[in-house]
């Protein structure tokens, strides 16, 4: 019989709702139970496309024994950390704390009252490697709290408290300070010293792609004129590009490379990964005119609408990593790689031994099996074009009809922010109006499933139904970043005030007396800590996504509080860029786009004139970071930034301004560009 997991709508606890485990979604109601039984609480926490989740799904809660042993001595809870990304901060942070690292599936024991007690990640099902199977966790667990539930209940204690005294992020005596110039040459500093100049990228193995550091460094770039920078952003993107860890059939990039020169990937592909680094690399191009960066942008923008757009017009949240290889057998990165028989197979010998010297196919292989991930390991040596055209078109329809990665349906609403902003720009700069139209679908479904009128956001749908989880704030700060994007680009202003109502809530429900930032609500569920984390890892942190916004949007609207809650909210950047750098670079990003300005250009005129289309795309293709933009007809006073512009002896013009102090109009674009680039 399906367990409780059954009526949830998460496409990650769907998946266990046939385990024999007495599954519980995280409620109250399961901490009654476990109260009521007199039994800790088991929490399993992971997500759809997780492949040591599945590994240790299938070796464990699939298992009638291990489930027997779990549903008579525990309370079993499943959290999809995609979903509840407040219970995973919480929880992990105490995991960390206690072992120096962390990862999913994050499995942790708890007491009835939500106090974590004993931590671990993934547990075999027999001993290994010198960590103790699963089952003897679980007994030792249970003897634990039979013989020593005091000492137990002691040491909880402890934890809980030690976790509430690092709560709260100290911004410094006195008014808090937003970054100045020598703290983001700091924080450049510390990315070089970091930077791996042979293969790209910064540190070692595993390598993410550090999507908002090179933001952040474009950015620098565009301000000061640093050519260190750009190299740094121009030699990751190029690695990362023709590495394994781009799909260089379908588009699109995994999670991350396990190893220090990007070939081979965890296979997954995450929106939000896909999402960042399309924008990463329309920025590129539009700094250096790249016909790399160009391809690898429309590449990722392509495979977002082609592989994780629903038919709600959002887009879900992954693909699996692993999938069938044919034989019946699960496997990770069974879809994308091959041999050098089975470039054969499809493309004749002549062409396979092409395809294998062009894509780095080899008898040994560089994956598992004697299987290769694609690359591109050559460069840009000279090869035929039409023949590689050819090729890569009969692989990709060769692969399409392998059995495909489970995708994780699950709409997120701050990646779909992110996927908005993406879209709108690369669309606009590469004259995509289709790629302009998906962002547009993806920001109404946002509007009209995820918001009410009050501007508080549902966190998750699926097939158009609003989950019951709230929003979190990275979801009001990529949500509004989304479509302060979209209103640039399509002359909307609706967009505007969607943006507003979300960062009224931010300023409303999230924000401290201080100007701090938390990550729920004030009026959200209790955990056994309010998490409040302002570093960016996979995704920029909801401090530094809410910052971000809060500046565009006080640009394009004059508003003096939205901007000095985004200066407030900077000021953990101070403390944080020259030290961390890596792990703030949203918020270096957003700290240069403060020193600026930001520029905020007005672009006036009809809408079906070609001058103003032109001096519109001007603005857009602007390097001036964080540059904001508004454009429509003369005293439309659909956005504030418009208001008070009149067309210029008749034509349409151009106003660049800094902190509403104006240049003089233009109607010349070559002019509007140069006052926007120096």
């Amino acid at each position: 019989m399906p367990n409780r997991l059954a009526h949830e709508t998460s496409p990650y606890l769907l998946q266990h709702a046939e385990n024999p485990v007495d599954w519980w979604p995280w409620s109250d109601e399961a901490f009654e139970e476990a109260r009521r039984c007199g039994v800790p609480v088991l929490l399993s926490v992971g997500y759809s496309s997780c492949h040591w989740c599945h590994v240790m799904a299938h070796e464990s809660f699939e298992d009638k024994p291990t489930a027997d042993y779990l549903n008579a001595h525990f309370v079993s809870v499943k959290v999809d950390r995609e979903e509840r990304p407040d219970v995973d901060a919480v929880y992990m942070e105490a995991v960390q704390a206690a072992t120096g690292q962390g990862g999913w599936p994050m499995t942790v024991f708890l007491t009835p009252e939500a106090r974590p007690f004993y931590f671990g990640t993934y547990f075999p099902p027999r001993p290994r490697s010198g960590m103790p199977s699963f089952r003897q966790v679980l007994e030792g667990v249970r003897a634990a709290w039979a013989d020593r539930r005091e000492e137990v209940q002691d040491v909880a204690g402890r934890i809980v408290q030690d976790l509430a005294q690092r709560t709260g992020i100290a911004l410094g005596s006195g008014a808090p300070q937003p970054p100045g110039e020598e703290d983001l040459h700091a924080a450049l500093m510390g990315l070089t010293r970091e930077f791996d100049s042979v293969r790209g990228g910064f540190g070692g193995a595993p390598k993410f792609p550090p999507s908002m550091a090179l933001e952040f460094l474009l950015r620098h770039h565009a301000r000061t004129g640093s050519q260190g920078a750009l190299q740094m952003v121009s030699a990751t993107c190029e690695a990362m590009a023709r590495g394994g860890i781009h799909d260089q059939l379908g588009g699109g990039f995994a999670r991350y490379s396990v190893d220090a020169t990007w070939t081979v990937p965890h296979f997954e592909k995450m929106l939000y990964d896909n999402a960042l680094l399309c924008r990463v690399y329309a920025h590129l191009w539009r700094a250096t005119g790249a016909e790399l960066a160009r391809r690898v942008a429309l590449d990722t923008a392509d495979f977002m609408v082609r592989e994780l757009r629903t038919a709600q017009g959002g887009f879900a949240s992954a693909l699996d990593a692993d999938s069938d290889d044919g034989t019946g057998r699960h496997v990770e990165g069974a879809y994308y790689v091959w041999t050098p028989e089975q470039l054969r197979e499809v493309l004749g010998e002549a062409d396979a031994e092409f395809a294998a010297g062009y894509f780095g196919v080899t008898e040994e292989g560089t994956f598992e099996q004697g299987a290769s991930v694609l690359q591109l390991p050559d460069g840009e040596r000279p090869v035929d074009a039409s023949r590689v055209a050819s090729v890569r078109e009969r692989l990709l329809a060769a692969r399409e009809l392998r059995a495909r990665p489970g995708r994780d349906d699950k709409i997120v609403a701050a990646w779909n922010g992110l996927a908005v902003a993406a879209l709108a720009e690369t669309g606009a700069y590469f004259d995509r109006p289709d790629l302009v139209d998906a962002a547009t679908e993806a920001a109404e479904l946002l509007v009209r499933v995820h918001m009410d009128q009050r501007g508080r956001l549902a966190r998750t749908s699926l097939n158009g139904t609003a989950g019951g989880h709230a929003g979190v704030l990275e979801d009001y700060g990529d949500v509004a970043e989304g479509f302060l994007a979209l209103s640039a680009v399509t002359g909307d202003g609706a967009w505007v005030d969607f943006a507003g109502l979300l960062l009224d809530t931010v300023l409303s429900r999230f924000t401290d007396e201080d100007g701090t930032l938390f990550d729920t609500a004030d009026d959200a569920e209790a955990l056994i800590r309010r998490p409040q984390d302002p570093t960016d890892n996979a995704t920029p942190s909801g401090w530094t996504a809410a910052a971000g916004a809060l500046l565009s949007y006080a640009a394009v609207v004059g508003s003096t509080r939205h901007r000095e809650a985004a200066e407030r909210a900077l000021a953990v950047v101070r403390a944080l860029g020259p030290r961390a750098p890596r792990f703030i670079g949203w918020g270096l990003a957003v700290a240069e786009a403060r020193l600026d300005g930001p520029r905020e250009v007005a672009v006036v005129g009809p809408g079906d004139d070609p001058a103003t289309r032109a001096l519109h795309r001007a603005a857009l293709l602007a390097t001036a970071p964080g540059a904001v933009v508004a454009v429509g007809e003369p005293g439309s006073g659909e956005v504030p930034l418009l208001q008070d512009r009149p067309l210029l002896e008749g034509r349409p013009a151009a106003y660049v301004c800094r902190g509403f102090t104006c240049d003089a109009p233009t109607a010349d674009v070559e002019a509007l560009t140069a006052k926007l680039g120096s």
